[in-house]
């Protein structure tokens, strides 16, 4: 499908539900985890010129995610990692995750966040975490639209928890257009200070928010994002920052097709020139993945350095 679709490199990972899939289970998530980048670091492995892949994390095992993460990147050679929105109800901005976001951002890493079904966080009597899946609609897939709300829950989440602020070295890869997220920017970036007493981040003005999103954000334009989500996500954007999404295999082969087709249709109404449109498609990403290769570079040779102190 690739050569058929012109997509001369692809980036795997995991999407929903993600590796953690018994909640209190962490052996198993550790398990699943190492397997399932074993298996993309293979295939970058051999083809380097087709495959990059984003490791996956065992969160909410903090311990076991931070190893996993020194593994993928030091031993695999991952591109970034991927996470949900949320596991088992523990959203990106707990105050848990710090030591993982600490150590992503002395790595300057790369974050591909991919929406799951959104979760309400509980804890039983015998103080195991256990979680409840929402589904409102129950009559429809979660996929369908409580996605794009999850999308949008998880980035203000890390707004609100200050945790984009302390962590300036993090960039951030946002799938379908940022879900729901464009049409609630100004208002939470505007609202959550002006309510007294609400827990959130000194940080957030509608300044800071725009200046992070045009900064540290990409978006993806899997899915549906044509015709209408992109013009209006790139009213806080540039257009440096789009990138092209397939979802595939969850959007069958056949669905990715009309996806692109449409996409070929719209896009030269937005992106004028030919040479926006080819940024989009595939500049766009070269250009982010060469940046974060030479970051690594330069980490690496100031880790090395600093050891070298005594």
């Amino acid at each position: 499908m690739a050569d058929k679709l012109n997509i001369t490199k692809s980036y795997l990972s995991v999407s929903s539900p993600g590796v953690h899939l018994v909640p209190n289970d962490n052996e198993l998530a550790r398990k699943i985890a190492r397997e399932c980048n074993a298996v993309a670091a293979d295939a970058k492995a051999r083809y380097p010129d087709r495959f990059g892949f984003w490791a996956s994390l065992p969160l909410p095992d903090v311990e076991g995610s931070l190893d996993e993460l020194a593994y993928a990147c030091d031993k695999l050679n991952a591109d970034g990692v991927a996470v949900e929105t949320n596991a088992h109800g523990y959203y990106l901005g707990h105050q848990q995750y710090e030591p993982v976001w600490a150590e992503l951002n002395r790595r300057h890493a790369v974050v591909f966040i991919h929406p799951t079904s959104p979760c309400v966080l509980e804890y039983t009597g015998s103080g195991l975490v256990d979680c409840q899946k929402a589904a409102p609609l129950a009559e429809f897939p979660n996929p369908i639209f409580e996605f794009f709300f999850d999308t949008a829950r998880a980035v203000i989440n890390l707004f609100y928890t200050g945790t984009i602020a302390r962590y300036p070295n993090i960039t951030y890869i946002i799938p379908h257009a940022g879900g729901a997220l464009p049409s609630l920017i100004e208002r939470f970036s505007r609202f959550g200070r002006a309510i007294p007493n609400l827990p959130v981040d000194k940080s957030v003005t509608p300044e800071f928010v725009r200046e992070r999103l045009r900064t540290k954000f990409y978006f993806d334009m899997a899915g549906t994002a044509w015709p209408d989500q992109i013009p209006a996500l790139l009213a806080f954007i540039g257009k440096d920052q789009l990138l092209y999404g397939s979802d595939y295999p969850f959007t069958p082969a056949e669905h990715v097709r009309l996806l692109a087709d449409t996409m070929e249709r719209c896009m030269p109404q937005v992106l004028e020139t030919e040479h926006d449109r080819k940024m989009a498609y595939s500049g766009n990403a070269e250009l982010l993945f060469r940046k974060q290769s030479e970051i690594a570079k330069l980490s690496s040779a100031s880790s090395i350095s600093t050891q070298g102190v005594e």
